[in-house]
């Protein structure tokens, strides 16, 4: 069964559960035909104003989300990672209509096409929307992989051109900032299975290698090798050197695992 057949029938039982929900759940959930279309129409009426209608905001993401496939692949493998990854997520409707960060990072990949397209105007006007509805600024420039998890996701910014690879975990008030006022390749460059800390902040075109962890409020000036941990204001590296003798399986990588304490309880300054 896949996630939208899953999805249905969660909603179908939540409405049934709780008859408040009802209707909501019928509008947002029941009545399409599609994930796609679902999420589309959420998306559009989060995120209008009096002057940016849920109308034409529907329009946008509906046919952005039906015309790129890696988009649609994308959003399924985000919402897994919600679910796999999050204790507290009771289901993917739960998730899909509450997780602030899933919200926010699905607006972004439309913004980020947009971006391609050189439709930069429409992209900027939505990357400001984005923040202002979920205190969440991520430039439509930057590149974000499929499998990302924003978990609380309040303060999260990530400058224009940062890249971040798939199955990363991010939690809330986490920067991916500049240096520098040139317009240059300025922001970091984030691997694929890396957990980022609440608070963390990396500045500059650094390096952070696959399976890599981030402590809370690090502040990371550079590059962190694959499978290491960076704690500390700055940052110093603490090497897994079983790791780098025999690398762990990708779901083992702490951005799946959402392993935050290992090798940092054993760190001595």
């Amino acid at each position: 069964m896949d996630i939208w057949q899953l999805l249905r029938i969660e909603a179908m039982e939540q409405s049934q559960a709780e008859p408040y929900l009802a209707s909501f759940l019928y509008a947002t959930v029941l009545s399409h035909p599609s994930l796609e279309r679902s999420l589309a129409f959420h998306l559009a009426n989060k995120l209008a104003n009096m002057t940016l209608l849920s109308t034409q905001l529907f329009s946008l993401f509906s046919e952005t989300f039906s015309a790129d496939t890696s988009i649609q692949e994308a959003m399924r493998e985000d919402m897994k990672a919600f679910r796999e990854r999050d204790p507290a997520c009771t289901s993917y409707v739960h998730g899909m209509l509450n997780y602030k960060g899933f919200l926010a990072c699905q607006a972004h990949r439309v913004s980020h096409r947009l971006w391609r397209q050189h439709r930069t105007g429409l992209a900027l006007a939505l990357q400001n929307r984005i923040s202002e509805v979920f205190q969440v600024d991520i430039h439509p420039g930057a590149q974000v992989g499929k499998g990302m998890f924003l978990d609380h996701a309040t303060g999260v910014v990530v400058g224009e051109t940062a890249t971040i690879g798939d199955n990363v975990s991010i939690l809330h008030h986490v920067t991916l900032g500049g240096t520098g006022n040139r317009c240059m390749d300025r922001h970091p460059k984030v691997g694929n299975g890396v957990l980022i800390g609440a608070g963390a902040t990396l500045l500059g075109p650094i390096k952070v290698g696959d399976g890599a962890k981030i402590g809370a409020c690090t502040l990371v000036l550079i590059d962190v090798p694959c499978y290491c941990t960076a704690v500390g204001v700055p940052a110093r590296i603490i090497r897994n050197t079983a790791a780098a003798v025999t690398p762990p399986p990708p779901c083992d990588f702490p951005g799946q695992s959402m392993d935050h304490t290992s090798e940092i309880l054993d760190y001595v300054i």
